[in-house]
């Protein structure tokens, strides 16, 4: 008797359903789309990257470039007999020093305009006529004078906090500064730091950007009482260069 041969399919036999070709076609279409993206993100960024890393090194040359050139037409200045007196500065930064006791309005509302809400808030001040009229009528309880690279750029790092949808939060990517002043080509923290300290045509926004710096209380204390002015022996008012000493022992 013959033995009727087996109906089961072998392996190479069976076909799957038109439905789930189709499913695991649009799954692989998904994933090589996912994997370009994340190429294409990774390249992006790597330009940025490349792009920030070009733009501080040109600060940097503009910095040192800028130096020199002072100090050649103070060297000039000399040989000539003569004394280099430099421009007058562009950028003061703002220390408030006292509380909202006994202070008149108009000083009350000038440290309201300067966002100095609480002692030792700090905060950067395009200076022209306007602000020097200002500070003049605020110099009682604020001290501020010119501060340096150095000092706009330890602020901004271990200081700096940005203002965004009305909360304080820290700068710890690049990404939170170009998303709120990318429109301003300001795409990092060495752009933010260099619109700040040459007080650059969107000053504004980047220094509204930046939350009011809240600084300690100075290592060692102050020198007086802070009803004194600076050139009295106190602490309020002009002080010029020797802000950055005093922020130094605030930070």
């Amino acid at each position: 008797m013959a033995v009727a041969s087996s109906t089961v399919p072998s392996k190479e036999q069976v076909f799957a359903p038109e439905s789930l070709l189709k499913k695991k076609k649009t799954q692989e279409q998904s994933r090589e789309q996912r994997v370009a993206a994340a190429a294409e993100k990774k390249g992006l960024r790597q330009k940025k990257r490349e792009l920030i890393a070009k733009r501080a090194e040109a600060y940097d040359v503009e910095y040192r470039k800028a130096e020199r050139e002072q100090i050649e037409l103070g060297r000039k200045a000399r040989a000539e007999g003569n004394f280099y007196v430099p421009d007058e500065p562009k950028l003061v930064f703002v220390i408030r020093l006292r509380g909202v006791n006994n202070i008149p309005p108009k000083a009350r509302k000038i440290m309201q305009l300067l966002r100095l809400i609480q002692i030792n808030n700090g905060v950067f001040v395009k200076f022209n006529k306007a602000t020097k009229e200002m500070l003049q009528v605020a110099e009682p309880y604020v001290t501020y004078g010119v501060p340096n690279l150095k000092t706009v750029r330890d602020l901004i790092y271990k200081r700096g906090f940005g203002k965004i949808n009305k909360q304080r939060i820290s700068l710890t990517d690049n990404s939170i500064i170009e998303a709120n002043l990318g429109k301003y080509s300001i795409m990092s923290v060495e752009d933010l730091i260099h619109e700040i300290y040459t007080v650059g045509p969107n000053f504004k926004q980047a220094s509204n950007f930046i939350w009011p710096f809240q600084l300690s209380s100075p290592l060692g204390g102050f020198r007086a009482r802070k009803f004194t002015h600076f050139i009295e022996g106190g602490d309020t008012g002009k002080r010029d260069e020797h802000i950055n000493t005093l922020v130094r022992k605030m930070l």
